[in-house]
């Protein structure tokens, strides 16, 4: 429940439980998140520890309050909303991986953008309603609707007269067989800062590499990760050069639904055994990316920065990175 008020206890435990609705077929799975409130005082046990933390810090603990209030009274407002359409279940982030999404499921995600795209790859056909819960904190460009438009927008749904956009995904296949998809980007490296060594191939080029990691985005994470290294990138540039930096745009047609990936080596370091020529390319059902590791350790392939959802990534396994087949669609 949220920690200042039992009248917005709906559901907020670690548990998946169900709403009281209607009798009907109608199923809504509410995927919900813990504030940074929630957060820290699993940390730190009680709320006064968690406050005495932020404060000595000199951060606002008002702040994280005034964030719980607002997330746990959309969640109440939502919850309340959708019981009158279907039977509702409420989800917990860290459940999702492992959650079975029915193929007639209505899902609603309320939180973040992070918390949509970490859905969006556990679903299957089924459309994906994103909510902002508070607008006034966070831009949301994935969570097109409020808690008042919910409503509507579940009715025009069910009716099939809401409007769907497609999303392309990424695609991470090992050769024993493991798969791994993102929504925005993957990750392919270390656990830890050290170097990661593989060797890295695409159409008749090959090399060895050694660096801090692959980034792999799709046109959806095109303005997250990417778009950082785009930028670090650029700045370095410019410096050397003496000029202003500019943002490097890979392909300004770059979207959602764009059939093909961008990669990124990271701080790829040339040597005697090493090259960096190789480092940043486009990804196509024509040319997909291999990458065999090199790494004794510590090796990983994770999705959208969820570290702890992850493909092992040692010494001879090859990853084929390609567009994922399956789509995401969410509702707008």
């Amino acid at each position: 429940m949220s920690f200042f008020g039992k009248k917005e206890a709906v559901a907020n435990s670690g548990k998946v439980q169900a709403s009281a609705g209607p009798e009907t077929e109608i199923k809504i799975i509410l995927v919900k998140r813990r504030t940074r409130l929630e957060e820290l005082v699993v940390r730190y046990n009680t709320i006064q520890q968690a406050q005495f933390f932020v404060e000595r810090l000199g951060a606002d603990f008002g702040d994280y309050v005034q964030e719980d209030r607002l997330y746990h009274t959309a969640l109440h407002q939502a919850s309340e909303t959708l019981a009158s359409i279907g039977r509702v279940q409420q989800v917990d982030r860290e459940h999702v991986p492992n959650f079975i999404f029915g193929q007639k499921d209505v899902v609603v995600v309320l939180g973040q953008d992070g918390l949509v795209a970490n859905t969006l790859k556990y679903v299957t056909e089924q459309p994906l309603i994103g909510v902002n819960p508070d607008p006034q904190r966070w831009d949301g460009a994935l969570l097109p609707f409020t808690v008042a438009e919910l409503p509507a927008a579940v009715r025009d749904l069910l009716r099939g007269k809401r409007p769907i956009r497609e999303v392309r995904l990424a695609q991470a296949e090992l050769n024993d067989g493991q798969v791994l998809v993102a929504v925005n980007d993957l990750f392919i490296g270390r656990r830890t800062h050290v170097s990661a060594r593989y060797e890295l191939r695409q159409s008749e080029a090959a090399e060895q590499q050694s660096s801090s990691g692959i980034i792999v985005s799709t046109g959806m994470g095109s303005t997250g990760w990417l778009r950082s290294v785009l930028a670090g990138a650029a700045g370095i540039s410019s410096r050397a050069g003496g000029g202003t930096p500019e943002p490097l745009v890979p392909d300004p047609t770059f979207g959602w639904d764009s059939p093909y990936l961008y990669f990124s080596v990271r701080e790829p370091y040339p040597s005697r055994s090493t090259s960096a020529n190789l480092v940043f390319g486009r990804i196509d059902e024509r040319s997909p990316l291999k990458i065999v590791s090199q790494m004794p350790e510590s090796g990983v392939i994770f999705s959208d920065g969820v570290e702890d959802d992850y493909l092992e990534f040692g010494s001879g396994i090859e990853a084929s990175i390609t567009v994922a087949e399956r789509r995401g669609r969410l509702a707008v």
